[in-house]
């Protein structure tokens, strides 16, 4: 190694040490080399760590620091090992960071309603329309139900014609009754997926359709077949109206929307027989279905034109439609259009969710237990009226339909009395609160009344 021209040089730092020729850094020399020392430590204490930082080394300083091979070889051997480490942390640090900025962006283009005034918004509807929404599928919900009791009408003229006996005759009411418990498995899923409004259309149409095979029946296996694809149609008002209902008024106006909608298909099936009754007193049965074929042309028509889409993310995604074909930005999209579900598993999942709550859930077994008794009694009463004051009292047929009326009034007094329930139902939130509980705060039992009563 040259030495300096300047100044004499000591030997002994030729092989490992340059003198500077400035008295003032030779004397500072040592601190400097002290210095880089315990910057050498802190990187190594910090490579232990998995946090490795470069240092940024002074290049203009002329004091180099001594590095023999040994050291060299002894510092690569202790850090090889841990730059790996360090290595894919910091790529699992990268990746991590990259998905949080890619999951704001998108957030940042998701669509929502422009709060209360958002004309898109279905709880920004006028009172009158939506009131009118709730009166057409509380309505429509009525036709379906109606339509499931007044079959019990017709056996008097369908058992002779079809050559069939009372008990395969009203098999027509109970396979009835099985499509409608069927049909929510497989329209309410579907109807997250494309909304409300094209699920109504569709299912009341086949509703539409399948009354006119039952209307145009030639034996009993055309009308079993026929009743249980139409319970099945018209199950979708009984499952999915409900929706509508909540997409349109907020949680302190529900109450009153919710209970008469509630109440609608308890009114049917009393409405069916009464009519029915009458119709088959004086002309053929199958003009009980051509005027049910009205009914339902009638209610078809004002879905049609008057129940728009309520349902929230897809109103939401037409809404991101619209905005990307104003804007071109293709950035913009709703929730629903995020959704990595499919709907093939989302239909398995809804068929055997409900038989897994009856399963693990002994309030549900038991809420379902009391309402398959309550419904298995309202329509054994359909079966047995007929027998009861006809053979037994000599009634008409349209005598027998009226006594349908004390079960129409007394339904008309429950839903009336719902306003004193939800009364007694504050009063205990009430109670519950002054005795220190949680703000609103409730317990299952307090809506047990109602149903004891």
């Amino acid at each position: 190694m040259a030495q300096n021209n300047s100044g004499p040089s000591d030997p002994s730092l030729t092989g490992s040490l340059l003198v500077p020729s400035d008295p003032e850094k030779a004397l500072l020399a040592p601190c400097r080399q002290h210095r880089k020392s315990l910057n050498r430590k802190e990187d190594e204490m910090a490579n232990s760590t998995g946090i490795a930082q470069t240092r940024l080394r002074d290049s203009s300083n002329p004091v180099p620091k001594p590095i023999t091979n040994d050291l060299v070889s002894s510092e690569r051997g202790h850090t090889s090992g841990i730059g790996s480490d360090s290595t894919a942390i910091r790529n699992d640090s990268l990746k991590y960071q990259g998905r949080s900025q890619h999951e704001t962006s998108e957030k940042a283009f998701e669509v929502a309603f422009d709060g209360i005034d958002d004309p898109m918004n279905p709880k920004c509807m006028h009172k009158a329309r939506k009131w009118l929404i709730v009166s057409i599928a509380s309505m429509s919900s009525t036709c379906v139900t109606c339509a499931s009791s007044l079959y019990t009408s017709t056996y008097a003229q369908i058992q002779p014609e079809f050559n069939c006996g009372r008990i395969v005759a009203t098999l027509g009411l109970s396979i009835f009754v099985v499509g409608l418990g069927l049909g929510p498995m497989l329209l309410g899923p579907l109807s997250e997926f494309y909304g409300r409004r094209i699920i109504y259309i569709v299912s009341f149409t086949f509703f539409l359709i399948w009354l006119i095979s039952c209307a145009v029946a030639q034996n009993i296996e055309t009308m079993l077949v026929a009743r249980f694809l139409d319970g099945f149609a018209g199950s979708a008002f009984l499952s999915v109206a409900g929706g509508t209902v909540g997409d349109m008024f907020s949680h302190h106006e529900l109450q009153a929307p919710m209970m008469i909608f509630t109440a609608s298909p308890f009114i049917g099936p009393p409405i069916g027989p009464l009519i029915g009754d009458f119709v088959n007193q004086y002309a053929s049965w199958r003009w009980s279905y051509y005027l049910l074929l009205i009914w339902a042309a009638i209610m078809l028509a004002l879905i049609i034109f008057f129940i728009p889409e309520t349902y929230h993310p897809v109103v939401l995604r037409r809404k991101a439609f619209q905005i990307r074909r104003e804007t071109g930005d293709e950035r913009w999209h709703g929730p629903i259009e995020k959704m990595h579900r499919s709907i093939t598993q989302t239909v398995i999942r809804s068929c055997y969710r409900p038989f897994m709550l009856l399963t693990l859930e002994p309030m549900c077994l038991n809420l379902c237990l009391f309402s398959a008794i309550l419904l298995g009694v309202l329509y054994l009463w359909f079966g047995a009226f007929e027998l009861v004051f006809e053979q037994n009292y000599g009634f008409a047929l349209w005598q027998v339909g009226l006594t349908y009326l004390g079960i129409f009034i007394g339904i008309l007094i429950a839903i009336a009395s719902g306003v004193l329930w939800r009364r007694h139902y504050l009063r205990l939130v009430q109670d519950r609160e002054k005795r220190g509980g949680d703000p609103g705060g409730s317990e299952p039992e307090y809506r047990l009344p109602p149903a004891i009563a």
